[in-house]
């Protein structure tokens, strides 16, 4: 028992009455355990570019957000849209299907999101056309890259997955981070 008196006491109290309650719960989500471990599950980021269903590693992700406000950089690719303020640092943000289609994309607000990529020097922002969330696929959904990985996603789409009707290529985004195009922005 705690002495009412000892602040250190009672704050170390509290932390193991914590994490009690979350080993408890825990224990009683169904099928956790076996989700996580499963053999040939593979799980990453579902979202979509023009007509493209990707998916990309956790890992490379640093953060999704609504599109923020974007100050044009003069003299830049016409895929580089610009910089933004995201928590007093300046992020770069490309135009992800201009870079890889050619096609510009119409900016939603509150509807598009952009996804804070991790790569050496300072992370960068792309804007997707919508996200999907988290997926998770097995081995046996394994499918031929085929039309999703034509044109310039070639260099990027590792291998694709089938559900349903949908085909979603897994898009390497520490790739993409590494392109000397990508990396290059100024015009």
């Amino acid at each position: 028992m705690s002495d009412a008196r000892d602040p250190a006491a009672n704050v170390a109290d509290a932390f193991e009455t914590l994490l009690s309650y979350e080993q408890r719960s825990l224990a009683h989500v169904a099928g956790l355990p076996e989700q996580l471990q499963a053999a040939g599950l593979w799980r990453g980021i579902g979202y979509r570019i023009g007509q493209r269903r990707l998916v990309s590693d956790y890992a490379s992700v640093a953060e999704i957000l609504t599109v923020p406000q974007i100050t044009p950089v003069p003299g830049a690719q016409p895929w580089m849209l610009g910089v933004a303020n995201v928590r007093s640092s300046l992020l770069p943000v490309v135009d992800l299907r201009q870079f890889l289609e050619g096609t510009r994309s119409v900016i939603h607000e509150g509807h598009q999101k952009v996804m804070v990529l991790r790569q050496p020097g300072g992370d960068v922002a792309v804007t997707i056309d919508e996200l999907y969330g988290q997926r998770s696929f097995m081995d046996e959904q394994a499918a031929d890259a085929g039309e999703i990985a034509g044109g310039r996603y070639g260099g990027f789409i590792e291998r694709a997955y089938q559900t349903g009707d949908d085909t979603w290529g897994v898009f390497a985004l520490d790739r993409l981070v590494r392109t000397p195009e990508f990396r290059q922005a100024a015009t």
